[in-house]
């Protein structure tokens, strides 16, 4: 029983207790007082039924009825006009304390129901709300699919035309600069001119890796395993940047992918960090599994992403570095979707970034 519930049972229980002792106590010849004293028996048993119910106020009722015969019969029966009045009176208190209760009963049914649909719409709302937020980051894959698809038509007669040019200039420029002294200016314009031509190449690369990907060969494969060739991969350039890498959570986390296009994506995941803290810091990553769920966690110590980005990193050609393609993490949000999971990013300026890569386990 909760304290106001039982707060309420006493004050009712003390108002019918007092108004009887008033009525036993209070000479028989004083008929207003009594008058009075019976009309006040019916605060409690209005009170009870609004409080308790149909239950309450003819529990009420009948106990105030069966203290106050007792003084009817003992005190009022030598006056023989007032008694069948006392008795009516009895009457009503188990009628009023019925109808009370009655009532109070079915307001209370009512409002449950309409809180119970209160209930019940909200929760629509909120289903609508996600189905909603659901149906516009399907719009949004329908519309990197199409600029996918534009570019994959673009690449097809890009690639030997820009490629095979690319080759012969580096090739040419080889040969120059290994035709020059060292300690001539113009052997550092050719290692600069190879420098360059090397870094259109890697943009064409992944042009075409973002336009036209392999076909994924989907086996069995540890993601922690191949978490562990990547970090082995890049632990050269995270300490020459004094960054510290380390792999937390599961040892062990089996799951249906393609094992390269995973690697490619944790790759530029993990570059992308490294990335973000040129003056060092440390990246953990956290490979956990939830209810038919692999969940893979990038944080860094970098500088953070500004709020204004975090809508477009996934986007093509997008990107805030000088010398970026823009297609790093668009590759990597392209294998992850391809494989029927998501990618999610949280950053603070100042206090790092964290992409969580979240795929199915079956």
């Amino acid at each position: 029983m909760t304290r106001p519930h039982f707060l309420r049972i006493a004050i009712v229980v003390v108002m019918v207790s007092v108004i009887t002792v008033l009525h036993y106590v209070t000479n028989i010849h004083d008929a207003r007082m009594h008058d009075i004293y019976r009309r006040l028996y019916y605060l409690p048993i209005v009170l009870s039924g609004l409080w308790f119910g149909l239950r309450g106020g003819l529990i009420t009722a009948l106990s105030t009825s069966v203290l106050f015969i007792p003084h009817v019969i003992f005190q009022w029966k030598h006056h023989p006009a007032v008694e069948p009045e006392q008795y009516l009176e009895i009457i009503l208190f188990n009628v009023i304390g019925g109808l009370t209760g009655l009532l109070a009963g079915r307001e209370q049914e009512q409002k449950e129901r309409y809180q119970l649909a209160a209930q019940q719409l909200e929760t629509s709302f909120f289903e609508l709300k996600r189905q909603s937020e659901q149906i516009l980051a399907f719009e949004e894959q329908l519309r990197r699919a199409d600029r996918l698809a534009a570019l994959g038509e673009l690449s097809a007669g890009m690639a030997h035309e820009i490629r095979n040019p690319l080759a012969s200039i580096r090739g040419t420029a080889e040969i120059l600069r290994d035709g020059i002294n060292a300690d001539d200016p113009r052997s550092e314009f050719a290692t600069i001119l190879i420098r360059e031509v090397d870094r259109l190449n890697r943009v064409v690369a992944d042009f075409l890796d973002f336009a036209k990907p392999a076909s994924a060969e989907r086996t069995r494969i540890d993601v922690v395993a191949a978490l562990n060739e990547v970090v082995a991969l890049t632990r050269l350039a995270a300490a020459k940047k004094k960054i510290t890498i380390t792999l937390a959570g599961l040892p062990v986390l089996e799951l249906i992918a393609d094992h390269n296009q995973l690697k490619q994506a944790f790759l530029n995941l993990i570059l992308n960090a490294l990335e973000a803290m040129p003056e060092g810091g440390s990246l953990t990553i956290t490979p956990q599994a939830g209810e038919g769920e692999a969940t893979i966690a990038f944080a860094d110590s970098g500088s953070g992403i500004p709020l204004e980005h975090l809508a477009s990193i996934f986007s093509p050609f997008f990107t805030t570095r000088r010398d970026g393609t823009g297609l790093g993490l668009a590759i990597t949000h392209r294998i992850i979707v391809g494989h029927g999971g998501r990618i999610e990013v949280e950053s603070e300026i100042g206090v790092g970034t964290t992409f969580t890569v979240i795929l199915p386990l079956g």
